[in-house]
Parts: structure tokens; sequence; C-alpha cells
């Protein structure tokens, strides 16, 4: 296939981007560089590679990007709920009209596929009972961000005539990325406890599932290969029911695997509006069990510290 990704210089883009190339796809990526364009580097000795750089925005970049492509795999967003706070307009402008301008577009280019990379946030909250929730549980978003993914969620399964459609609701995504983040949980625990060996942590009791983005990249690109009855207008938790946990269960992992003595500090949260594990059996089902779990990344991440393979941990561009 010849693939547009947007979002491809960013944190799980630049994975999705090199998979789908090693995989033997033509691959382009849609960017506006927002935090730079070095994870793009090794992409383009890669295989057969194209970059644009742009705004999903700008129709007439979207319509150069999407000429001759089969698929879109879309990640380009404001991501996470403290870059949406700062900028709300902009967030709503890019990852809700952007979204739905782009696959409008993808519509009119006859793409045959494509791919939405929306988030677990979206369910919010567990009921009282603590079940794990399912692709049919109620979306409940607490942020803009999760607003307008399932704004765009909502529009997407409901269009006709156009590419079908495939909602990757992820995991909260860890691990070392080419474009690299340490605002993200697992990484910026591991990389706090490992530098200043002390932690403050907010509402420990809280759940949240984790995937690394090298698996979430991994089933954007078995989605992509499977037929198309397989995948149309289906929605997929991406993550594993093992890799649900509780702040407090990742703080003991990490603190287990970095050793010494360690100043943790709990701040007690009574509320916390995003309190959620999840079910990833549909997933499994389809053939997609994560080769990877929180101990490995944090183990990676652990590595390049300790080799000096990152070192100016407070340089904004690790940050979204």
């Amino acid at each position: 296939m010849k693939v547009l990704v947007t979002g491809g210089a960013g944190y799980v883009g630049s994975i999705v981007a090199g998979g789908l190339l090693a995989g033997g796809h033509s691959v382009r990526v849609l960017d506006s560089l927002m935090y730079g364009g070095d994870a793009l580097m090794g992409l383009y000795p890669a295989g057969d590679f194209e970059f644009i750089r742009g705004d999903i925005r700008d129709r007439d970049t979207v319509t150069r990007a999407l000429a001759g492509t089969d698929a879109v795999i879309h990640l380009a967003a404001i991501v996470g709920d403290p870059a949406c706070s700062r900028t709300p307009d902009v967030a709503k402008d890019v990852n809700e009209k952007g979204s739905l301008a782009l696959f409008e577009a993808a519509a009119r280019a006859k793409v045959k596929r494509f791919v939405f990379a929306s988030t677990c946030s979206n369910y919010g909250k567990m009921g009282a009972a603590g079940d794990a929730l399912t692709e049919t549980s109620e979306l409940r978003p607490v942020s803009l961000y999760a607003e307008t993914k399932v704004a765009v969620e909502r529009a997407l399964l409901a269009s006709t005539g156009g590419p079908v459609v495939t909602l990757l609701r992820l995991a909260t995504v860890y691990g070392l990325s080419p474009r690299m983040r340490f605002d993200l949980t697992v990484n910026e625990f591991t990389m706090e406890l490992m530098t200043k060996r002390e932690l403050k942590i907010f509402g420990g009791q809280f759940w949240r599932p984790y995937l690394h983005v090298r698996d979430a990249a991994r089933m954007m690109r078995l989605v992509l290969e499977r037929p198309e009855s397989a995948v149309g207008g289906e929605v997929f938790n991406v993550g594993s029911n093992s890799e649900n946990y509780t702040k407090q269960m990742l703080v003991d992992l990490i603190s287990a695997e970095v050793g010494g003595d360690l100043k943790i500090e709990h701040v007690h949260r009574a509320e916390d509006p995003r309190d959620y594990k999840v079910d990833f059996s549909k997933a499994k089902a389809f053939g997609f069990i994560p080769s990877r779990s929180v101990r490995d990344g944090v183990r990676e991440i652990m590595s390049a510290i300790t080799n000096g393979v990152i070192t100016d941990f407070d340089n904004p561009k690790y940050r979204d």
C-alpha cells in the first residue's frame, strides 16, 4: 500500500512510518514539524519514503498529501490534556475540525482505508463496580482532548460511502521513540527516579492501561494488512488486560527496577475524573498481543539514560 501517515514526525507516528517501510509499504508523512523533524532522519534511507510539511487544516496541502494514496493513518493532533488546555481553540480546530476535513478529503480522493488513532481516555471513569471497560462501554470524556476524539469517532462511524474506517483506542503509550517524550507517565516516572532519585505522585490508587509505542504502531500496520471485511467500522481497544496498573503499582515496579534509596512523596487525591481499567479481549481475538510490557519499557529507558543516549531531560522538545 501507499500510506499517508499524518503526524508522522511525532512520538507514535515516527515508529508507525518506520514499521510500514520495514513491511514493504510506501509511506508519505504529513507533519507540521511543531516539535522538529529529527525523528524523520532515519526514514529517508529506509525505502519508499516521502515527506510533506504542512498542516492538516490546509486544504491544498491535504489534497497533495492524499494524491495516489491507498490508506491514511491519522495521528496528527494536539495531544494530551495539558497541551489542549493551553490552546483550547487550536486543539478543537486541529483535532476535531481538521480530522473531519481530512476524512472528507480522503473520501474525495477515493482513499480505501482510514485508521483513526483515538484514546482509552474517552472512557473517563469506571463504574462503581470497577469492571474493565469494553468497546461498547459508555464514553464519558472529561477533557477537551478526549471530547475531540469522541466527536471524531462518532462522525466517522456514522459516515457512509467513504474510506473503510477503523478506530483504535490506544492505552497510554510509553517507551523509546525517535521523537522522545518525558511527559508520559511511565517515561516520566522512570526518568525522575533515575535522575533525581525522588518522585511525587498524585492519586496513586487510580487506574490506567499502558501500551508500548512499538506495539501501538504494530496494531496500526496489522489493521491495514487485514481484509476490509475484518476491520471496516470496527473499534478496538489496543493494549493488554495484564497491563492495567494503578499509579502506585507503576511506582512500585519502577522503583524495584531502579533500586537504591528513593524518596517517594504521595499526595492524596480523593477523586480523579479519569480512573479506568480497560478490557482488550477484542484486540487479542483479532490477533494482537503486545510484545512488550511496562517492565520492558522501563528497562529500555533506564538503559538509554545509563548509557548517556539521552542527557538533557528538561529540554522542552521532550514534552508536548
